[in-house]
């Protein structure tokens, strides 16, 4: 039986635990944290602190997994090198995951050594560089920290005097020991869209059909597939994600964000070496594998003879409407009175105001109107804790 070490065990990693037990694998779940979502399914697990290397060498030692799976960016990157020489097999690769640890490396790979179209950008470790940066490149511009997840320390700055704050945020907002910021141009897109990309040990890259997403301060707060593309920009966003994902190694799901603007113009945004949450639409039947069971194959090594759109289908998150340390009840009735809509609560043992809890999945016939499916999935939503999808955190 191949044994799994699971680094981060939010709601991404819960579902990958799920398709892992599905399929006869051994996990141990790993977080800062007990409680978290993916240990509540996992066959063990251990509670350390992500960043400290010691511990996550000592979790390793204990277990000796044959394949290590991180969910999170905030970990030792640079000790998955070390398991991955000894015959651990690192998801998507020791290379990979430390390359995309913060938005720098990935950042600098993507444009100036591929070439990929990124928006303009800088990088900031102080206030002064932070303002000459934003000189270059005009207002409005947007502020993330180097490393951070679900839009934490983000921001868009629309004039000089909210420099300050933004910096200040973004330092703020960093997880882990990298207090760098980066401050881009700001693209006026029409759309975004993630393209899960899958990389296979014994087979071609593949691609499930591209998924429309909209983010509030960074953080995911709806999705529906398919998304409307042209076929010579999907054909763009699929040689992009390629190039990057093959300079990066591996085999596994990838998040690959995408702006599409209203030129029609694809330009690279980011990048994530796991499943992605915008992804979580996937759970509503809108395509034959989840990305977690795709996640799940590529990493055995599993036959995936295809991806293919069986239903059209939204997603939209259920926030927390406060701070709480008990656990929320959950109005499931008014959501599932409704036909084809599914709900899946993360299992999170703490909230504060805005942290994602669930999120409600509808779907309908291949062709259905998306634009009506994520109405419904927003408007279900709010039932479950009474919260609006779009409260700002």
């Amino acid at each position: 039986m191949k044994k799994i070490l699971l680094l981060g065990s939010g709601e991404l990693g819960k579902e990958f635990v799920i398709a892992a037990k599905r399929a006869g694998v051994y996990v141990v779940a790993c977080d800062r944290y007990a409680g978290a979502p993916a240990m509540q399914v996992a066959d063990e697990c251990e509670v350390f602190p992500m960043l400290d290397g010691d511990a996550l060498e000592k979790v390793v030692r204990k277990h000796r997994p044959d394949i290590i799976v991180p969910e999170i960016e905030a970990i030792r990157t640079e000790r998955l090198f070390k398991f991955e020489e000894e015959g651990v097999q690192v998801v998507p690769s020791a290379r990979a995951v430390n390359y995309t640890m913060n938005r720098r490396a990935i950042r600098d790979l993507a444009a100036k050594e591929l070439g990929l179209r990124t928006a303009k950008y800088f990088y900031a470790k102080t206030l002064e560089e932070f303002r000459k940066a934003a000189e270059e490149i005009g207002f409005p511009c947007v502020v993330k920290p180097l490393m951070s997840s679900s839009g934490h320390g983000q921001s868009y700055v629309h004039n000089e005097e909210e420099l300050e704050t933004a910096f200040r945020e973004a330092m703020e907002g960093s997880r882990g020991d990298v207090k760098e910021v980066i401050i881009e141009e700001f693209i006026d897109f029409d759309s975004e869209f993630t393209l899960l990309t899958v990389t296979q040990k014994n087979g071609e890259t593949i691609y499930c059909p591209p998924i429309g997403h909209v983010q509030k301060g960074g953080d995911y707060r709806e999705s529906w597939q398919p998304y409307t593309i042209s076929d010579e920009a999907l054909k763009t966003a699929q040689q992009m994600a390629d190039k990057v994902t093959r300079a990066l190694t591996g085999a596994g799901i990838w998040g690959v964000e995408f702006f599409l603007t209203k030129q029609g113009e694809v330009i690279f945004s980011e990048l994530s070496p796991r499943p992605h949450d915008t992804g979580m639409v996937t759970l509503g039947h809108t395509t034959n594998l989840s990305e977690f069971e795709l996640h799940l194959r590529a990493v055995l090594g599993l036959p995936i003879h295809d991806i293919r759109l069986e239903h059209a289908g939204a997603s939209a998150v259920v926030l927390a409407p406060e701070d709480t340390e008990k656990p929320f009840e959950y109005n499931l009735i008014d959501a599932l009175k409704e036909e084809c809509t599914r709900v899946r609560i993360f299992g999170k043992p703490e909230a504060h105001r805005g942290r994602r809890m669930g999120v409600v999945l509808c779907y309908g016939d291949i062709d259905a109107d998306t634009t009506a499916l994520r109405d419904k999935a927003k408007r279900l939503a709010t039932t479950v804790l009474g919260t609006e999808p779009y409260m700002k955190k």
